[in-house]
């Protein structure tokens, strides 16, 4: 064995238990946009791997992005983003959607009904699901 580390991936992937990493791949995924305040970066087919390390869980994107900017995406950033300027940021979305184990468009009603605050709304979907209100 060198002294650099581990020579292959059964010893690459004993070590990294011993750290408390996982990693898992991401199948199918057939798209990433990151958003910035005027960009998007959309990955098409890119490989996907959700690292997690002592309870922090990171997202790995590889590929190649198509950089544009925002609004003048004309009709691909319209088809992949139903939500209105007005409507409630990407990431609550998100966050409600995974933490809150609903559908976008339950996710978009409870920001709506509890002033766009993710907590709240993670809350009141989870309140419906577990006692029925």
């Amino acid at each position: 064995m060198m002294p650099g580390g581990p020579r292959n991936a059964r010893q690459m992937q004993m070590m990294m238990r011993r750290l408390g990493m996982t990693s898992e791949p991401v199948e199918g995924v057939e798209e990433v946009v990151v958003r910035t305040k005027d960009k998007e970066h959309v990955f098409t087919a890119p490989e996907v791997t959700i690292i997690s390390v002592q309870g922090v869980t990171t997202y790995q994107v590889v590929g190649t992005p198509e950089v544009r900017g925002r609004g003048a995406g004309g009709p691909a950033t319209a088809a992949s983003a139903p939500a209105t300027p007005a409507g409630p940021p990407e990431e609550d979305i998100t966050l409600v959607m995974e933490q809150g184990q609903a559908s976008r468009e339950q996710a978009i009603a409870a920001l709506a009904a509890s002033g766009g605050e993710p907590a709240e709304a993670i809350l009141k979907l989870l309140a419906r699901r577990g006692g029925g209100g």
